[in-house]
C-alpha cells in the first residue's frame, strides 16, 4: 500500500453554547448539534428541516422565467393534437425523468408522443441531428428535453429549421449564451428568477408538470401527481445535487413513494436485491438502484432501464430486471478486470503523486468507476482514459483526500480539448499526441495546489462513546435523513477506543471489520467496504487504542436489523 499524499487529521466541529442550544427548541442535544452544523439556527428552521412539508416546502413553478410560455405552448400542443417528443439524458437522472413524463402523458390520456433516449456510445450526450431527424419523421412539432440541452446551440437551431419548438428543461450550467429554444426552464441560467438552483434534471421537469397542472388539471385528480415523486426522488438521490431546500422535500417524499411504489419493475428489482423496502434509504438508491440504471447505458442500451422502470406486467418486469442484473454483473466484471490490469502495470513502475493510466481498448463509459476504485485504493487522484475511435482520448477522473480534480485540470488546461465536473469527479478529452505530456502537467498542477493550501481535515460533527451506539441514538440521527450533498451523513469521533477484533471478510476478503466491546458488554461492529487495514491512516490492531471516525447506520441482513458503524478512518 502506498502512503497517503497528506496525513489526515480530524477536528470536531464547534461545541454549541447554552444560548445556541436554547434557540433550536426542544430537541435532543445530538439533533441540535447536527442541525447547527448544517446552518440551522432557529426553532422555526429546525422544524422545517426535520419535518419537511410538501405543500409549503416547494416553490411556485411560475417563478421560472419561461414557465408561463412553456405551459401555454404545451397546452396548445395538447389542444391541437400535435405530436410531442420527449428527449432525455441516458443516466439515473434523465431516465427517471423520461419515465415520469411518459407516466404524466398516459395519466392525461394523451397518446401522440414519443420518448427518445440517445445511445451513450453511438450518439453521445445531448441532442443530435439524427435524433431530431427521426423525431421529425414521426411528426414531432414540440420537443421537450429532460436533463440536457442547455449547451446544444447547434442542434436546437437545427430543430428550429425542422419546424420544431424546443422547451428545454435542464439543470446544467449555461454557456456564454443560451440556445435559441422556444423556452428554457433551468434554475441555473444567468438571469434565473427561481429561488433554488439545486434541482436535478428530473426535478426541473417535475416543476414543468406542476406548472401545467396549476394551469389545467387535464383530468388528473388533485394530488395524484404525487405518485410521480418516486422518479423525482430516485433522480434527486442519484444525482450530485444538494439535499436541502426543495430537494429535501423531493428526497423525503420521493423515498416515501419509492417504499410503496406500484411500479412492477421496481418491486421486482427490490426483491432481486433483497432490499428492505419498508426502510429503503438513500444509500439503497445510491449504491444499489442507481448503478443498475446507469449500467444500462454504460454497457448496452439505456432503454433497458427505461422499460424496467415503466414495466406494465410481471413478465416484462422480471425479464428486464434479469437483463439489467446481467448487464450490471458484466459491468462489474469489466471494471474489475481493468482494475486488475492497472494494479499489475502500477506494480512495475514508480508510483507518482497522480495516477494517469489508460488503454485504447478500454471503454470510456466505465472508467469513472475504475478511477474511483484507484483513487480510494492508492489514496491519490486517478485519471483513467480509453478511446472509442478517432484521434481523441476520453477519460474520467476521481479525487482522493479532498483534492479538487477540476482545479488540477484547470491548472493544466492546455493539454485538454475539454474537461469538466466537480470537486470529486470529472471527465476529460485529449488529442492522442498530447497524452504523453499530460502526466507531468497534472503532477505540476497538483504541486501548485499543495503549495497553495494544505489538505482539509476530516470534520466530525461531535464525539460519541461506544456506549452511545444504540437504537435511540440512531433514531435521533435519522431524523435528519435523507443525507447527501449539502446534508452530509453525520460523522462521529470515538476517541481512544481499543478493537477486540480486526479481520477481513466477504467472499474475496475485500471488506474490513473492526469490532469493539462496550462497557455494558455489547459488541459494536464497524464495517469498511472495499477497505483493508492499510486503507486507514493508522493501522488498526486488536488491543491497541485508536481514534475512530465513523458514521452511525442501520444494517439489514438475512432479516436481521442491527445498529453498527461505517468506517471513515482510523487515526
Amino acid at each position: 500500500m502506498v502512503p497517503y499524499l497528506f496525513m489526515k487529521e480530524v477536528k470536531v466541529r464547534k461545541a454549541l453554547t447554552k444560548e445556541e442550544y436554547e434557540t433550536l427548541g426542544g430537541h435532543s442535544e445530538i439533533v441540535k448539534d447536527l442541525l447547527f452544523h448544517r446552518g440551522v439556527r432557529t426553532k422555526e428552521d429546525a422544524e422545517k428541516f426535520l419535518n419537511p412539508d410538501y405543500e409549503t416546502g416547494r416553490h411556485d413553478p411560475y417563478l421560472f422565467k419561461d414557465m408561463e410560455k412553456s405551459v401555454e405552448r404545451f397546452l396548445k400542443a395538447i389542444k391541437e393534437n400535435e405530436t410531442i417528443g420527449i428527449f432525455s439524458d441516458y443516466d439515473a437522472d434523465g431516465i427517471p425523468g423520461a419515465v415520469m413524463f411518459q407516466d404524466f402523458m398516459n395519466r392525461i390520456g394523451y397518446e401522440h408522443f414519443h420518448v427518445y433516449i440517445p445511445h451513450r456510445h453511438d450518439e453521445g450526450y445531448g441532442l443530435n441531428t439524427s435524433a431530431i431527424d427521426e423525431l421529425k419523421k414521426k411528426g414531432v412539432s414540440l420537443l421537450i428535453t429532460i436533463d440536457c440541452g442547455i449547451r446544444d446551440h447547434e442542434h436546437i437551431a437545427y430543430a428550429n429549421t425542422k419546424g420544431m419548438d424546443v422547451i428545454l428543461t435542464d439543470h446544467h450550467e449555461q454557456g456564454e449564451t443560451l440556445p435559441e429554444a422556444f423556452a428554457v426552464l433551468n434554475p441555473k441560467v444567468n438571469d434565473s428568477t427561481y429561488p433554488f438552483n439545486g434541482l436535478c434534471g428530473t426535478g426541473v421537469a417535475f416543476k414543468f408538470i406542476e406548472g401545467i397542472l396549476k394551469k389545467d388539471r387535464l383530468g388528473i385528480k388533485e394530488g395524484h401527481e404525487k405518485w410521480l415523486l418516486d422518479m423525482v426522488g430516485l433522480a434527486t438521490l442519484s444525482d450530485m445535487v444538494p439535499l436541502v431546500d426543495e430537494n429535501r422535500v423531493f428526497g423525503k417524499f420521493g423515498l416515501d413513494v419509492l417504499r410503496k411504489t406500484p411500479r412492477l419493475g421496481l418491486q421486482t428489482l427490490y426483491r432481486k436485491l433483497r432490499l428492505p423496502v419498508r426502510n429503503l434509504s438513500e444509500d439503497d438508491i445510491g449504491f444499489m438502484i442507481a448503478p443498475r440504471i446507469n449500467a444500462a447505458s454504460r454497457m448496452a442500451h439505456p432503454e433497458d432501464a427505461f422499460h424496467l422502470l415503466g414495466a406494465k406486467d410481471d413478465l416484462t418486469a422480471k425479464t428486464k430486471v434479469e437483463h439489467i442484473e446481467s448487464i450490471n454483473n458484466e459491468r462489474k466484471g469489466l471494471v474489475a478486470s481493468i482494475v486488475k490490469e492497472v494494479r499489475k502495470r502500477l506494480s512495475k513502475k514508480e508510483m507518482k503523486e497522480i495516477i494517469l493510466i489508460g488503454d485504447p481498448k478500454w471503454r470510456p463509459s466505465v472508467l469513472g468507476l475504475v478511477a474511483g476504485k484507484l483513487a480510494d485504493e492508492f489514496s491519490r487522484p486517478a485519471f483513467v482514459w480509453g478511446r472509442e475511435g478517432g484521434d481523441t482520448i476520453k477519460g474520467s477522473c476521481r479525487t482522493a483526500n479532498g483534492i479538487s480534480v477540476v482545479e488540477i485540470m484547470e491548472n493544466a488546461k492546455d493539454v485538454f480539448i475539454e474537461f469538466g465536473g466537480h470537486k470529486e469527479a470529472g471527465g476529460f478529452s485529449i488529442h492522442n499526441e498530447k497524452i504523453f505530456d499530460t502526466e507531468e502537467k497534472l503532477i505540476m498542477s497538483l504541486g501548485q495546489l499543495k503549495q497553495k493550501e494544505s489538505h482539509e481535515p476530516i470534520y466530525a460533527d461531535r464525539t460519541l462513546r461506544l456506549d452511545d451506539v444504540h437504537e435511540k441514538t440512531l433514531k435521533e440521527v435519522l431524523r435528519l435523513a435523507p443525507f447527501g450533498v449539502g446534508n452530509h451523513k453525520p460523522l462521529f469521533l470515538f476517541e481512544n477506543v481499543s478493537p477486540v477484533l480486526v479481520r477481513q471478510f466477504g467472499k474475496e476478503k475485500n471488506h474490513l471489520e473492526i469490532s469493539f466491546n462496550t462497557n455494558d458488554n455489547r459488541r459494536i461492529k464497524t464495517i469498511g467496504f472495499f477497505m483493508n487495514e492499510e486503507s486507514c491512516s493508522t493501522k488498526p490492531v486488536a488491543g491497541k487504542p485508536l481514534n475512530l471516525v465513523a458514521h452511525l447506520e442501520e444494517s439489514f441482513w438475512n432479516g436481521r436489523r442491527e445498529v453498527r458503524l461505517r468506517i471513515v478512518d482510523c487515526l
